[in-house]
């Protein structure tokens, strides 16, 4: 069940937002060659208690950290380590807190030092799908237009969507319902209501979309080993436009 949430919730939920959202700002200010993955997760779990929140991810079905920190072919929910940032890597933040009771969740990937050119494309256009797909979120809308729109845009670029993984609705909980694929026809699915809050979540690859589980249990990554990228916001639906509440 869909739970449209109220303007006063949606309200707390911004500011939830934006607190991850200069959180985020801060650690990717941090990221350099020759820091730990590990380094960046305590700093964002010190970040997250003082301005008065909880992190979410930690302790989700096990997850040992309070941010994911996935690198070059990892996708998603890969744990921090001593892994060491090289020049040429492009690494992806995805963190998440809860403040007075409510969510907020985001993601983003950046280059370490210099990159190829076909990686900073990559970040590029699943930048640009986030941006798309949201522009998609109104009323009477169907969540198959934003699944659509993001689908044709990433593939008009040579590259793939991921299938196997969506984004959700979030509120008090950091996942509930729906859950937004990633690929889709247009007209199809839930219709969009004023009131919904949802994690939109690109999810990009330069090879195959297919993909497998990390050894370390919790992440996913290309099946190919090829660069993989994810980009997300927390989004309310309005009667106006979509507001973008990790900003």
């Amino acid at each position: 069940m869909i739970i449209c949430k109220t303007e006063e919730q949606i309200r707390i939920m911004a500011e939830a937002g934006k607190k991850l959202a200069r959180i985020m700002e801060k650690l990717e200010k941090m990221v350099k060659p020759g820091l730990t993955t590990e380094n960046l997760n305590r700093v964002a779990e010190t970040l997250i208690f003082e301005c008065g929140a909880i992190p979410v991810f930690k302790g989700y079905e096990g997850f040992p950290a309070a941010l994911c920190t996935s690198v070059n072919h990892q996708l998603v929910h890969t744990p921090p380590s001593d892994y060491c940032l090289k020049s040429g890597d492009i690494l992806t933040l995805d963190l998440g807190l809860k403040y007075r009771g409510f969510c907020a969740d985001m993601a983003k990937t950046m280059a370490v030092g210099k990159i190829k050119p076909e990686a900073a494309f990559l970040i590029e256009t699943t930048k640009k799908a986030l941006e798309i797909g949201i522009k998609k979120l109104k009323p009477n809308h169907t969540f198959g237009d934003v699944s659509a729109a993001i689908q044709k845009f990433v593939e008009e670029r040579g590259f793939q969507v991921v299938r196997e993984l969506c984004g959700h609705g979030i509120g008090k909980e950091l996942h509930e319902d729906p859950q937004i694929l990633n690929y889709g026809r247009p007209g199809e699915g839930e219709k969009i209501k004023e009131g919904m809050v949802v994690c939109l979540e690109p999810m990009v690859t330069v090879g195959h979309w297919r993909l497998k589980k990390s050894a370390d249990g919790f992440g996913y990554e290309t099946a190919d080993g090829s660069l993989s990228c994810h980009f997300e916001h927390t989004v309310a639906v309005t009667s106006r436009s979509p507001l973008i509440l990790t900003k």
